[in-house]
């Protein structure tokens, strides 16, 4: 059965961080239709003043945050200790389980290009130790495709493996597509799927869709992407739903009111954080 255009949603104009300038796709407003995929947000600047005001030391407490880089560099450190530079294609992965400090600069390119998304934890894993993970060039399968590419960012496609996720299962996607070109998209059917098209417009079914906007598909079996007369970048998303309450305030997403309240007192008292860390 063929995927159909459930949902556009179009990005807009936004100041985050300390003062970068981003596309804001997803929120609050899109909890229930795009569940488990929170937030998305889109970084496309030629302008270093736009982005490097970054994001200073901030917390994090639920959700997993998943960083594709395409082009640009940005290093994160964190509250265990970590630091890491990820750059031009490469991905970072945060859970940020029971609670993690965490900053992201964002260093001068000739285009910073890419997305964040925030991925929900389960109710049952809400309070799970925090990790971090990056993956690098040689951790990305390739795919060459008909008429493009197809790089596996995490998950699986047709029997190719990336990065697998810990909780939730995660296919995750950056397709490219030659100009004129048309390539039929295989999904699991039950899985929810959404796209993004970061570069380039697009057809989806033959359905004309623009830049930057994402896409909810309904379920089925596969899809078709056809690029116009120019190249085009696509990202595609797909997991399970949740299903499940969500109570979200600023950097934290719980089950209940009562578990958000406790997070931000227990900051506020300075016992947020629940692991051994190098902060």
């Amino acid at each position: 059965m063929q995927r159909k255009i459930e949902k556009l949603i179009c990005g807009r104009e936004t100041i985050d961080g300390a003062g970068v300038k981003l596309t804001r796709v997803l929120g609050p407003q899109t909890i229930k239709e795009f569940d488990p995929i929170l937030m998305l947000d889109c970084f496309d600047s030629t302008n270093f003043n736009d982005y490097k005001a970054s994001f200073p030391m901030h917390p994090h407490r639920g959700i997993e945050t998943i960083s594709y880089v395409y082009e640009g560099s940005m290093t994160h450190k964190d509250s265990l200790g970590n630091t890491d530079t990820i750059q031009n294609g490469q991905v970072q992965w945060m859970s940020a389980g029971s609670g993690i400090l965490h900053e992201e600069i964002l260093h001068p390119s000739t285009r910073m290009l890419g997305v964040q998304l925030w991925l929900n934890l389960p109710q049952k894993d809400k309070m799970s130790d925090p990790f971090y993970k990056s993956i690098k060039e040689d951790e990305i399968k390739e795919l060459e495709l008909e008429n493009g590419k197809m790089r596996i960012l995490a998950g699986e496609y047709q029997g190719e493996n990336g990065y697998k996720s810990k909780f939730l299962p995660f296919d995750y996607y950056d397709i490219h597509l030659n100009p004129n070109a048309t390539q039929m998209i295989h999904t699991k059917k039950d899985y929810f799927v959404m796209l993004f098209l970061l570069q380039g417009d697009a057809f989806i079914n033959d359905q004309l869709v623009k830049e930057k906007t994402a896409i909810k598909l309904s379920l089925g079996e596969y899809f078709e992407l056809k690029s116009t007369d120019k190249k085009a970048q696509i990202l595609f998303m797909s997991s399970t739903p949740l299903n499940e309450p969500c109570e979200w305030g600023g950097p934290i997403v719980m089950n209940t009111k009562e578990e958000l309240n406790l997070a931000f007192e227990e900051l506020r008292n300075g016992t947020f954080l629940k692991t051994n860390t190098n902060y």
